[in-house]
């Protein structure tokens, strides 16, 4: 059958992340598949490049699936966003070659994580961001971020419950800045660890506060012990906002995200 690839935007807030769940607790895929089902006219299923937990936003997530339903693009779109919660979004769908795959064909991951540090909890956005009401220093935090670039064994970063049966992952980009109240932690990898960056976030958090030494960061690394890595942090302000293809595939260029910080940031 034809192959599509797709990119969605979703407010996690009350999903208990991206995957099918057993339990049928909603969850974002069940809520596009349902949505491109009725669109084609018989069962879809779809693949991510990433998936996300639960109140883990996206704005890129680009998965693929297969039909032999004939749509325009325009179509696919807009018919899948009928049928979708106003949490969830089809950005664009267009076909792709069949050796296109959303997840292995992926070169890289891109995630932004967002602070509003500022002495009183934010009214908006409330579940969008995670607010830290110390006073966070980013230059200590971008010091402690140093040794968190390159190749390393992040066991200390990952979840206990993680499943991945190697704890290696390739950390290419690792950006703090700061944008008024805002503090935007943007990291690249070829793949990411369960609640890696939520680790990050923890330690970064910490330092930046002055509880903890920039060279932390690097102590914890080097134990390869999760119980070193201190409190994750909150799924809230945390969003997949790109994935890298093969230009061969022809996927359309991605905006900066999340909205509310792209005239911010670039991408």
């Amino acid at each position: 059958m034809p192959r599509y690839a797709a990119s969605v935007q979703y407010d996690g807030s009350r999903f208990f992340g991206w995957q099918v769940l057993k339990t049928g607790l909603p969850t974002v895929q069940a809520a596009v598949e349902a949505a491109l089902s009725k669109v084609a006219n018989h069962p879809v299923a779809v693949v991510c490049a990433g998936r996300t937990d639960a109140r883990v936003h996206g704005c890129n997530q680009v998965i693929h699936f297969d039909t032999d339903a004939v749509r325009t693009e325009r179509g696919w779109a807009y018919g899948a966003n009928a049928n979708l919660p106003d949490d969830v979004a089809v950005n664009w769908v267009k076909p792709v070659s069949d050796d296109f795959h959303a997840r292995f064909s992926a070169l890289w991951r891109r995630y932004r994580y967002v602070i509003y540090n500022h002495p009183i909890r934010p009214a908006h956005l409330c579940k969008g961001v995670t607010w830290n009401y110390r006073p966070l220093d980013v230059e200590r935090m971008k010091a402690a971020a140093e040794c968190l670039v390159g190749e390393h064994d992040f066991t200390s970063y990952r979840a206990i419950q993680c499943q991945a049966k190697n704890p290696v992952r390739h950390v290419t980009r690792l950006d703090i800045s700061r944008h008024g109240p805002l503090i935007v932690i943007d990291v690249q990898a070829n793949a990411f660890l369960h609640h890696m960056i939520r680790n990050f976030a923890g330690v970064l958090m910490a330092v930046g506060c002055g509880k903890r030494e920039p060279g932390w960061a690097k102590e914890v690394l080097d134990a390869r012990d999760r119980a070193q890595g201190g409190v994750t942090a909150s799924p809230c302000g945390l969003y997949f906002v790109d994935a890298g293809y093969d230009k061969v595939f022809g996927l359309p260029a991605s905006e900066s995200n999340p909205h509310f910080i792209a005239p911010l940031i670039p991408l």
